[in-house]
């Protein structure tokens, strides 16, 4: 039986913001209130570089502008060249999802050109790329510094306000995701994307009214093929009672959805809505698509939870911790699964990884009933003492003032 601490932890993704941008075959998109968060769904494009132009994802109609570091003469050609080496070599990585090499690439940049605005956007996508939102937030804040007017800094910065943390001022953050995405469209008026992200931002911050509608209606208004802004826009009209206008809607977007990112919103926004079985068609869809894609694997596997499906969530979810080895969530849903399967073992052993990967927060919750006091319980249900002991020690050490946990430990080391 799923348990109500594993879909209360489930939904702590879900419910705390909005939306996790995604790309489809020409524009940056995401998914909206209630839909996301945490999922790492958003896929900004590459920074661009002198050489080589960077793979276009989103709808842009002019270029993007401020991104002024490039054009800065620092230390001569030999400089420049190695910069752009370094920002392509970068590029290269991410797309082929080695996120260690990308990061390295892009760091390179910065120890040679220390406020050079592309090679922190560079960061910022990786990091996105992994759920590394913290890492991410500070990184397009860089680049949003160096570069005022950057759309796609502050485009990529106002999603990853919107991404749920556990703690901190979630009220602050999101109104800054609606600053910067204001800030997106009065350079460019034209930009579908920050069109999309003003209305997720103001949907983070519970408003659903005619200003957010209109929002999005302007996206799909610059970008009638942007599957993404139909989505929004359908939960929007459904929060306002207007069921009717929001089913076609949906059904538009699945008829536009190309490829797997934007498959993925649409399989995230069914789930959000408790459409489970639903969701398992779409992102089978995705997966044919891509077969390594993280968001997809880690959506697959958190429906197959909620199916009871234990066994099968497994493959999906291991395979998105091997893809996404510094993504939090993926391990945490996996610990959980062996909790399910009753592999004690194994669930120690992933929450010991996720611990690695945890904020101070997430660490707390990696102490409880689904964390370390779960595995420790189970322990103690197969009489293996010594190991449950183990267990809730290290609960204990994440949550110290815990007298629940205080009793378990002493229970354990009884003989």
């Amino acid at each position: 039986m799923i348990r109500y601490g594993i879909l209360r932890a489930f939904w702590l993704c879900i419910t705390l913001s909005l939306a996790v941008p995604l790309m489809h075959n020409v524009a940056a998109q995401d998914v909206g209130a209630e839909i996301g968060g945490g999922a790492g769904i958003f896929r900004p494009k590459n920074p661009e570089t002198k050489r080589q132009p960077a793979k276009s994802l989103a709808p842009v109609t002019k270029p993007s502008r401020g991104r002024t570091p490039s054009r800065t003469s620092s230390g001569g050609g030999a400089v420049v060249e190695r910069v752009e080496e370094l920002l392509e070599k970068g590029n290269a990585a991410r797309d082929a999802r080695n996120f260690t090499d990308a990061e390295q690439a892009y760091q390179g940049v910065l120890r040679i050109r220390p406020r050079d605005s592309r090679a922190a956007y560079g960061l910022g996508n990786v990091y996105t790329d992994q759920q590394r939102w913290e890492a991410a937030e500070a990184a397009y804040r860089d680049a949003v510094q160096w570069s005022p007017s950057d759309t796609d800094a502050l485009v990529a910065l106002s999603v990853v306000l919107v991404q749920p943390r556990t703690g901190g001022s979630n009220a602050q953050r999101f109104a800054e995701a609606e600053t910067f995405a204001r800030r997106a469209v009065q350079i460019q008026p034209k930009h579908a994307v920050a069109w999309d992200r003003l209305g997720v931002a103001m949907q983070s911050r519970g408003l659903f009214n005619s200003e957010t509608e209109n929002a999005y209606r302007r996206a799909v208004e610059l970008d009638p093929e942007f599957a993404v802004a139909y989505v929004h826009l359908a939960r929007v009209l459904k929060r306002l009672g207007r069921r009717d206008e929001a089913g076609p809607l949906y059904d538009k977007a699945i008829a536009l959805a190309k490829e797997p990112a934007t498959l993925n919103l649409i399989a995230e926004s069914l789930q959000a809505e408790q459409q489970w079985d639903n969701s398992e068609p779409v992102l089978k869809r995705a997966l044919e698509l891509d077969g390594r894609n993280p968001t997809a694997l880690f959506l697959m596997g958190r429906m197959l939870i909620v199916k009871k499906r234990y066994d099968e969530a497994e493959s999906f979810l291991k395979n998105a911790t091997e893809i996404s080895p510094r993504a939090f969530q993926p391990y945490n849903l996996l610990g959980s699964a062996y909790l399910e399967l009753a592999r004690y073992q194994d669930a120690e052993k992933t929450y010991e990884r996720a611990l690695e990967l945890a904020s101070p927060d997430d660490r707390r919750q990696l102490a409880g009933s689904f964390g370390f006091e779960g595995v420790g319980d189970g322990y103690m249900k197969a009489q293996q003492k010594t190991d449950a002991a183990r267990a809730y020690r290290r609960a204990l050490e994440l949550d110290p003032d815990n007298k629940t946990l205080e009793r378990k430990l002493s229970s354990a080391r009884s003989r």
